[in-house]
């Protein structure tokens, strides 16, 4: 039977993708642990997802200004093991130096963060360089395994830890080195199709291409509209809508994933008009924000925030596309771009909801409304926080309203 061309090094990047939807999740999935059995604060357990987003943040800009300094198809194939030696750090070195836990923990995931920020910056390059008669379900398609990875990682962690035990945390990164590790032996034996560098980037001394900040806009806004639920679903579900830490983590974060994934994978199976299911998708999660902020009714509130998942799960891929579109000459350099501001938006936005509850909760005019509404000032100001979070999906609606007038004469958006 002939194999069909590039299928494993399709696969080595699905799998890089889940590699990205393991260690996005990790650190929220054991705060309580990492609380409990080593005294850490929450501050500084936020700070773990800081840095996360800001060391992607940093790789993206990088290798945006400097993509010709650097050997695509070498960085590409080592990428998986850095992730390896990543997770290997955070789990195994906290549990030989205890009293140093948080610096290694922090260690392991500036390093495995950084292998997160070169996956997205070239993974997406990697799979639109692959010949195909639909780039834009192709594209899709990848970024709906990070959706479906994490749906599967959420669920397998939760009863992973349930059946070993809690304290016995550092076994779970420690089994999920296997997924990057299976990335790189498929990625080993693999010729990558010729990729564009970038024939605009600055480090050339020569202007952006035309229309690309419109586009990383957009996609900030994307990462915004992403980013903010998948964060905060789960604390918004337990202390706004009052549902059990179970249902917050499993329900919320699981049924999210799975609706970004299933939106990902009927369009790759099904869909076209990419600018025109973006568009529509904004306003729809514009709806669900506004709906989780201001439903009493905690079923009403689930339903809201796990379809907000489907609304947004074309943003990000369909970003992607809409910019190879309009800017073919941009190569690597144009995807870290991007990259950069999807990571910007997934860590603004989310960090601009928890500044907007923390104020509302010390605010005397949110505290008497709170007293009225029969609901605690933490719950008054997380709806409040999710209130305004609904911006980002309508700004993003009405930008890629424009895209579509702009773009009416091509026939593939």
């Amino acid at each position: 039977m002939a194999t069909v061309p590039y299928q494993k090094l399709k696969l080595a990047c699905y799998m890089g993708n889940v590699s990205m939807a393991a260690i996005g999740c990790l650190s929220p999935l054991l705060f309580v642990t990492f609380r409990e059995m080593y005294g850490i604060s929450y501050t500084l357990l936020g700070l773990l997802v800081v840095i996360n987003f800001c060391t992607q943040l940093t790789v993206d800009l990088i290798f945006a200004y400097h993509a010709s300094r650097f050997n695509v198809e070498r960085t590409v194939k080592l990428t998986p093991l850095l992730t390896v030696a990543g997770l290997m750090i955070y789990g195994f070195l906290p549990t030989l130096v205890p009293q140093c836990a948080y610096l290694f923990l922090a260690l392991g995931t500036v390093v495995f963060s950084a292998a997160a920020g070169l996956s997205e910056v070239l993974l997406s390059p990697v799979i639109a360089a692959i010949p195909s008669k639909t780039p834009e379900r192709d594209m899709s398609i990848l970024h709906s395994t990070y959706a479906w990875g994490l749906v599967v990682v959420v669920i397998f962690s939760t009863l992973f830890l349930k059946w070993v035990g809690a304290e016995r945390w550092f076994l779970l990164p420690l089994v999920m080195v296997a997924i990057p590790a299976a990335s790189f032996l498929l990625f080993l034996s693999e010729v990558l199709p010729p990729m564009e560098q970038g024939t605009e980037t600055p480090e050339q001394g020569s202007r952006f291409p035309k229309g690309l900040w419109l586009c990383v806009f957009c996609i900030f806004l994307g990462g915004a509209a992403e980013g903010t639920m998948t964060q905060w679903i789960s604390s918004y579900l337990e202390s706004a809508v009052e549902l059990t830490k179970a249902v917050g983590d499993i329900l919320g974060m699981a049924m999210f994933s799975a609706a970004l994934g299933l939106g990902r994978s009927l369009y790759a199976k099904l869909g076209k008009r990419v600018l025109s299911v973006i568009q529509w998708g904004m306003g729809g999660a514009a709806v669900c924000y506004v709906v989780a902020a201001l439903s009493s009714n905690a079923v009403i509130g689930l339903v809201a925030c796990v379809l907000t998942g489907l609304c947004v799960s074309m943003l990000w891929p369909g970003c992607l596309v809409v910019a190879e579109k309009r800017i073919p000459s941009g190569g690597v350099f144009m995807y870290a771009m991007m990259a950069a501001g999807g990571d910007l938006g997934a860590s603004v936005a989310p960090q601009l909801l928890g500044a907007i509850t923390d104020a509302a909760m010390l605010s005397s005019r949110v505290i008497a409304l709170s007293a009225r509404l029969g609901i605690s000032a933490e719950q008054c100001g997380m709806r409040l926080g999710m209130l305004v979070g609904a911006a980002f999906p309508l700004l993003a609606a009405f930008l890629y309203r424009y895209l579509l007038k702009t773009a009416k004469n091509d026939a593939a958006l």
